[in-house]
């Protein structure tokens, strides 16, 4: 992951990515080489595939693991979350530690032990070109080719990603050749895997390098058997981009996925995440965010201190939210569970039940469904008429359902999905009418507040609020107060009001529930003057919260 200045990342709204479509039906189409695909993971007709034949979309996270060797278990932690890929950090000693074999075949073990597909990538080319630390696509080729004992053998089940961001906003068109002389050079040691190739412009392409090239790219590899893949941060910022962007590939049939991407704002502009996660959704191509923890700049940790019972705001609505992780993920079928053969549905969902009903939230219970391998999720769906909207999914037979309207009876049912996508029939539905309105019985709150990072004139914060009642907070709003005349600028999880130093938050859709006993994380950038001093009074739906 890196980062693009806020000059190149208005260029990129200036120039229009939209002008850039050299792609389209009539001058690019991704051919297949007959009998040249691998036994394992592979591209057909412009899609990613498994060895049956059977569409893989990569639903899942990037971790740091060569900066974290230690935190292994966080493989086990985000299949659990629902993922159903990883694409795990690495380095070739350039610039980083080098990750040694014993060591990438146990990341390798670990990802098969847990069902996950294993994207590995060399994290030592970033920014190459414009930073002077970054190594080269061809010293990234020479160690994988150091690697192929532990690899070959592994093309069910990992994806080799050549080199991250391999290129900065120095002459990025300087990009093709190593990437085509990098392919070839995998290909003549033979590597039968799929390959990823990241795109230049810190990933980002801003300038349609890659999108421009991706079709001669594609044709110099001989085995049909590669994947681009573009990162999204702030040069994302409107849907046209996105889905110009990814449609230009997929018009082309070129295969294509979202490598990276960001969602919370920050000094350069705020990601649309919605859309590209609706939009990849849509045109059913996989997306892996970044990070699972571990960042230097602690707005893009999914989880925080990896715990995965301490999800951010960031980590809830890639894994909990719309077209999310645990709504969109399907296990591949190599690991057994999503087996061609498999053609039985799961038993339908007992009937759900309603309990802690506010005004704009309740959760939803309901006996779990069984099936004949194993129910992989629930979709839960309001039901109108003849018509039915997904509102949540869920990994568990229980779910917080928000953004209510008070006072309104809601109709809910329940479907059970098993890793082959089959689904079952639909749960009977249960009838729910929320509360009227006002203060909510039962609620007593905590709120940790703490400066991430300063800088001159400026700031990071983070405020954690956290339910010790017995009762979930929905439709919350926080009042505090600025001492020094700090001014909140940029704020993910909530949205401020400012007046003088007195600051109102209320939540985004993602944080607007705190369950018993949990708690929602929202962070903001502000500015400053030579005195920052934390506030220390905090009132939640006009109740004064302990302060931690």
């Amino acid at each position: 992951m890196s980062r693009v200045a806020a000059l190149l990342t208005r260029l990129a709204t200036l120039l229009g990515l939209v002008a850039l479509g050299v792609l389209g039906p009539a001058t690019a189409h991704a051919q297949s080489s007959p009998g040249a695909f691998a036994t394992g993971l592979h591209i057909s007709d412009g899609r990613l595939v498994e060895g049956n034949g059977n569409d893989y979309i990569m639903r899942g996270v990037n971790h740091a693991h060569t900066w974290y060797p230690g935190e292994t278990q966080s493989l086990a932690d985000v299949k659990a979350l629902g993922a159903n890929t990883v694409r795990v950090v690495l380095s070739n000693g350039h610039r980083w530690t080098k990750n040694s074999a014993a060591d990438v075949a146990g990341v390798v073990s670990q990802c098969k032990a847990n069902r996950l597909i294993c994207v590995l990538e060399v994290h030592d080319t970033t920014g190459y070109g414009e930073d002077a630390a970054a190594g080269t696509l061809d010293q990234a080729a020479d160690y994988w080719i150091g690697l192929k004992d532990v690899l070959v053998g592994e093309e069910n089940y990992v994806i080799v990603n050549i080199g991250n961001e391999p290129w900065g906003n120095t002459n990025p068109a300087g990009w093709t050749d190593p990437t085509i002389a990098a392919i070839k050079k995998l290909r003549n040691a033979g590597f039968q895997h799929t390959i990823m190739v990241d795109a230049p412009n810190w990933g980002q392409d801003w300038q349609g390098v890659m999108r421009a090239n991706a079709q001669s790219v594609y044709d110099a590899d001989t085995t049909g058997n590669l994947i681009f893949s573009i990162h999204m941060y702030s040069v994302y910022d409107t849907a046209q981009e996105i889905t110009d962007y990814l449609n230009a590939f997929v018009n082309a049939g070129l295969p294509i996925l979202i490598g990276e991407f960001g969602g919370p704002p920050d000094q350069w502009g705020d990601p649309d995440e919605d859309t590209m996660m609706a939009a990849a959704q849509q045109l059913r191509l996989g997306y892996l965010a970044w990070s699972w923890s571990g960042n230097t700049d602690p707005i893009l940790d999914l989880s925080i201190g990896f715990d995965p019972s301490r999800l951010s705001s960031w980590g809830q609505r890639i894994f909990n939210g719309a077209n999310g992780i645990a709504q969109t993920s399907r296990e591949a079928t190599v690991f057994g569970g999503g087996n061609p053969g498999d053609t039985q549905a799961p038993t339908a969902p007992g009937t759900p039940t309603a309990s802690a009903v506010t005004a704009t939230s309740l959760t939803l219970a309901w006996t779990a469904a069984t099936d004949n391998v194993g129910v992989t999720g629930y979709d839960i769906v309001r039901v109108s008429g003849g018509s039915e909207t997904t509102v949540a999914a869920s990994t568990t037979n229980t779910v917080a359902v928000t953004g209510l309207t008070a006072d309104t009876t809601y109709t809910f049912a329940v479907y059970a999905r098993d890793a082959a996508g089959n689904r079952s029939a639909r749960s009977a539905t249960v009838n729910v009418t929320t509360d009227e309105g006002g203060s909510t019985p039962g609620v007593g709150c905590s709120v940790g507040y703490r400066v991430v990072g300063e800088w001159p004139g400026g700031f990071q914060g983070e405020i954690t609020i956290r339910n010790t009642g017995t009762t979930a907070i929905s439709g919350w709003t926080l009042a505090f107060a600025f001492a020094n005349g700090q001014t909140v600028t940029n704020m993910w999880g909530g949205t401020p009001t400012q007046n003088s130093g007195a600051v109102s938050v209320t939540p985004a859709s993602y944080t607007s529930t705190v369950p018993a006993a949990g708690s929602v994380t929202v962070g903001f950038t502000g500015s400053k003057g030579a005195t920052n001093t934390s506030p220390t009074a905090f009132r939640l739906n006009g109740t004064t919260c302990a302060t931690t």
